[in-house]
């Protein structure tokens, strides 16, 4: 994992050349932090290419070349690279076989662009990053009962519930205000497909606090 102040190393595989050129300019505009230092469309090019291995791989999942992606998963897991895949469907049972095979992050490629570089950073960081829609898939909730939420998931609704606005909690958390309202929907959409409306502030707090993401008294709670 690269440190705070070094800029972590991205590369990118996808055979798409388009969606390759456009990911490619805007990490590249609008994530400082990220060195995108290959952007290549295909397996091969990617394991002989003079930058790698680098901290993390962008990877098309939907590469046509017969080579199984457990296999890829495992060969950059012992060269110790974070793989984040990017997929142009969800079948959830091909996500359960990713994440076993040790990827961190699965996103489908209507994804917001934010938060496509947000899962690069949570790998890098070795934290999980899957897209809401897959999430909810793989993680079914019995109605009433609390989704499951990532990591910064929960800090969104800590400090949000906790009374913070929205520019407040994305300064604190260090994500851009667009981000922070993405973080929030995916939040308020799991927990309607759990059955719960969280629709407004009052009862998203309420929630964080019967879920023990929020103490009653304490304000949002540290991570």
């Amino acid at each position: 994992m690269s440190s705070a102040s070094e800029p972590l190393n991205l590369a990118i595989v996808d055979d798409h050349k388009m969606l390759l050129g456009a990911l490619t300019e805007w990490i590249r505009s609008a994530a400082p932090d990220i060195n995108l230092v290959a952007a290549v469309s295909s397996w091969p090019e990617l394991l002989t290419h003079p930058q790698f291995p680098v901290d993390v791989v962008l990877l098309d999942l939907d590469l046509k070349d017969n080579l199984p992606i457990s296999l890829k998963i495992s060969t950059l897991k012992t060269t110790g690279v974070k793989t984040v895949l990017m997929s142009t469907y969800s079948e959830p049972n091909v996500v359960r076989e990713a994440l076993a095979a040790g990827a961190l992050g699965y996103l489908v490629k209507t994804e917001d662009a934010s938060m496509i570089v947000e899962a690069i950073r949570a790998a890098s960081n070795d934290e999980s990053f899957i897209s809401a829609e897959l999430d909810l898939a793989i993680n079914q909730t019995e109605v009433g009962g609390a989704p499951k939420l990532s990591a910064q998931e929960r800090r969104v609704m800590a400090l949000y519930g906790g009374g913070e606005p929205v520019k407040a909690v994305a300064y604190q958390l260090g994500i851009s205000e667009e981000t922070a309202k993405s973080y929030l929907k995916r939040i308020r959409e799991k927990y309607r497909i759990a059955g719960i409306d969280v629709g407004t502030k009052v009862a998203l707090r309420k929630r964080a606090i019967a879920d023990g993401i929020l103490l009653r008294s304490d304000g949002p709670r540290e991570f």
